[in-house]
């Protein structure tokens, strides 16, 4: 067996959550143009449905075509049913686990331990199984968010507005202009901090209101804008535009060239000028990376 065999995903634009008890919503969202199925085993199950989805859950990732992008989330460390849930889905060999209501990067370490243990028991290499962590869910959690550097298996950091409310006993999220209120906007702010700093993709949180496409493609531009990589979804609906918004235009290709261009004709330079601009080397940065992240390597 190989150690410390997780990859970089390739794409992790959108992430569309289905109830683990449901095969139809489960079949759909791995049938979707989804980049990543998440399979949920949390808040969308009751308690006294977990037992059989965690066999739904296992069947589903059993019969997917390419398991590498069917996730599932599983129930937070800090309660009674993680262990159970990853002996059901561990063997089945998801392509990740998202875990809720991490508190820090020592939380994602005891869940490598889990996973490596149930890896090696499959005859599974062990590292396989990617992790994602949910980092803004409770208070406790908004203190350590820069706290997952060298965290094992993690790729990808993600933050949630209604767990966090309810710990906070708050009645309202937005204002009335149906932006997010300082403390959640806070909350997004410290996901994108801390996944930059531990190296990892950070990861935008649901628009509940799923018929509304447009205020989510301009909500999923503009986070882009900010630095996030990828976007979560629970509709199916709601794929098309994350992706769309995620994915760089040729307009936005052919600036990056421009620019690396640029700098390679003026080899040496800290600043060049382009399009009556003055362009310094984070904008090279910026373009090596769009390029790289587009599998447009220069």
């Amino acid at each position: 067996m190989t150690d410390n065999v997780t990859a970089p995903l390739t794409k992790m634009r959108s992430w569309l959550f289905a109830p683990g008890d449901s095969d139809k919503k489960m079949d759909k969202a791995i049938a979707s143009e989804a980049d990543i199925a998440l399979l949920d085993l949390e808040d969308s199950v009751t308690p006294e449905n977990k037992a059989a989805a965690r066999e739904q859950v296992a069947a589903a990732i059993a019969n997917a075509p390419d398991k590498s992008r069917v996730w599932v989330r599983v129930n937070p460390l800090s309660g009674e049913w993680t262990e159970a849930d990853l002996d059901a889905v561990v063997s089945a060999g998801p392509g990740g686990i998202f875990l809720p209501k991490a508190e820090g990067g020592h939380d994602v370490e005891r869940l490598d331990a889990m996973l490596s243990a149930r890896e090696v028991q499959a005859g599974m290499d062990v590292g396989a199984i990617r992790v994602a962590a949910l980092v803004t869910e409770t208070a406790a959690a908004m203190f350590t968010t820069g706290m997952y550097d060298g965290a094992p298996r993690l790729v990808a950091m993600s933050w949630g507005a209604e767990d966090l409310s309810s710990e906070l006993g708050a009645r309202e999220q937005r204002g009335p202009d149906g932006e997010y209120s300082h403390v959640y906007e806070m909350a997004r702010s410290l996901c994108l901090l801390g996944a930059v700093k531990a190296g990892v993709a950070p990861i935008e949180t649901v628009q509940p209101e799923f018929r509304d496409l447009d205020k989510l493609a301009v909500r999923a531009k503009s986070v882009r804008a900010q630095g996030f990589r990828g976007m979560l979804a629970i509709h199916p609906a709601q794929v098309a535009p994350i992706n769309a918004a995620f994915t760089p235009s040729p307009e936005e290709l052919a600036h990056a060239r421009a620019v690396l261009q640029a700098f390679a004709d003026n080899p040496g330079s800290g600043t060049v000028s382009m399009d009556g601009n003055m362009l310094d080397r984070p904008h090279m940065v910026l373009a090596q990376r769009l390029l790289a992240e587009a599998g447009d390597a220069q």
